[in-house]
């Protein structure tokens, strides 16, 4: 996730290579929010007006600093006792869902065409995201990019949230793709961890303006694995065609 500020594509965000796919490229996987599209500051709230009934203070900038979420159900593991987690879950969803409207910030410019542009290359789609698959239902339905994905791994389908691989592990079986011939594109550092255990190519999204400190704990996961890093959607583009096998030149005819 992300939140709106000054600093997308600047020049501290940079830009890298990192290491290539050991194998030809065959699928690209995604992260949803803060990669294709700003929702922070509609989780942000909803966060917090779901669990304003179950605590005795309201929840905090901090409090969500702290409690770092990487997926919907570990933020409720973490924020509200157990008894509680499904009310405030169901909670959660209602409001997602009411203020998905004036909240939700659409898609990135650029996405729409780096997703467009992978699946044109002949590549392999899907996506790996905390996000609940009843929260993806809201936002599909306004982003229109539902049915263009092979594969959609969501909160409800793993038992263990990013950084571990479970999600892009699971992903890539269904897509029947080997991890050496796969990347995977996201903003943080849990999504650069998750890659490089699973054994994918990752790919730092750092085009999402936002808090400068949590690109620079994701920027340095991605270094420390080899991550490429692009400033743009069109820059992570680049990135990944660039990886592809170059086709023969055919020959020229009679002159």
């Amino acid at each position: 996730m992300s939140e709106p500020g000054a600093g997308a594509g600047d020049a501290r965000r940079g830009a890298g290579t990192g290491d290539a796919p050991r194998s030809a490229l065959r699928a690209v996987l995604f992260d949803l929010d803060g990669t294709l599209f700003e929702s922070r500051g509609l989780y942000g709230e909803a966060y917090r007006r779901a669990v304003l009934p179950l605590l005795d203070r309201p929840l905090t900038r901090e409090d969500l600093h702290r409690i770092s979420p990487r997926s919907e159900s570990a933020f409720f593991d973490a924020a509200v006792p157990s008894h509680q987690r499904e009310d405030a879950l169901a909670a959660f969803r209602r409001e997602y869902a009411a203020l998905h409207e004036t909240s939700f910030g659409g898609l990135f410019d650029g996405v729409r065409e780096l997703v467009e542009a992978v699946g044109a290359a002949g590549l392999l789609r899907g996506v790996v995201s905390g996000k609940s698959r009843g929260s993806w239902e809201v936002t599909a339905a306004l982003v229109g990019l539902d049915a263009v994905f092979d594969a959609i791994v969501l909160d409800d389908d793993v038992a263990r949230p990013k950084p571990n691989p479970e999600g892009i592990l699971l992903a890539l079986r269904r897509l029947e793709v080997a991890p050496a011939s796969a990347a995977y594109v996201g903003d943080t550092a849990s999504d650069m961890e998750a890659a490089a255990a699973a054994g994918v190519w990752p790919v730092l999204a750092a085009w999402a303006p936002g808090d400068e400190a949590r690109f620079e704990r994701a920027r340095d996961a991605a270094l420390a694995h080899g991550a490429g890093i692009a400033a743009t959607p069109g820059a992570a583009s680049r990135l990944l065609l660039g990886r592809l096998p170059r086709r023969p030149t055919p020959p020229s005819g009679p002159g």
